[in-house]
């Protein structure tokens, strides 16, 4: 049976659904920052996925970089699967602007993370769901 990872749930919160991908908002306000977490039991790297299912993450992680690219007018979008501190397969995607705190660098260790106020939080969750409401997606009201 499928868990999120105790981090993964600690750090983020959960915003939707996609057909095969739970979809986490990052707590760090710093980014715009989205998670995709395929729902599939002891599955920590891509190629694990059945052909199907890469297949599906990779529809799920190209609308997702459309939307937020759009939404947050992103000079780059940066999606990686990276699993060195949670092994559990996770796709971040992090919208990057050239005036950002850590740009051009990679975003982990750079700055402190700054949390949303509440307001912020409500704000930009309510913005991507409305985004991607639709076919394939399903919204999640967040447990705060």
């Amino acid at each position: 049976m499928f868990e999120l990872h105790p981090r993964l749930a600690q750090d983020s919160v959960i915003i939707g659904r996609f057909t095969l991908s739970l979809l986490l908002l990052s707590k760090d306000a710093n980014y715009p920052w989205c998670i995709l977490v395929p729902e599939r039991e002891d599955v920590y790297e891509i190629h694990h996925l059945s052909e199907e299912d890469q297949l599906q993450l990779i529809r799920e992680s190209c609308r997702l970089s459309e939307v937020m690219t759009s939404l947050f007018d992103a000079h780059k979008m940066n999606v990686a699967a990276l699993g060195n501190v949670v092994r559990q397969l996770h796709i971040h995607h992090i919208a990057r602007f050239s005036d950002d705190p850590a740009w051009p660098q990679p975003i982990w260790g750079k700055v402190n993370i700054v949390d949303y106020t509440p307001e912020q939080l409500q704000d930009r969750i309510k913005r991507l769901q409305n985004a991607l409401v639709g076919e394939g997606f399903e919204i999640i009201r967040p447990s705060m």
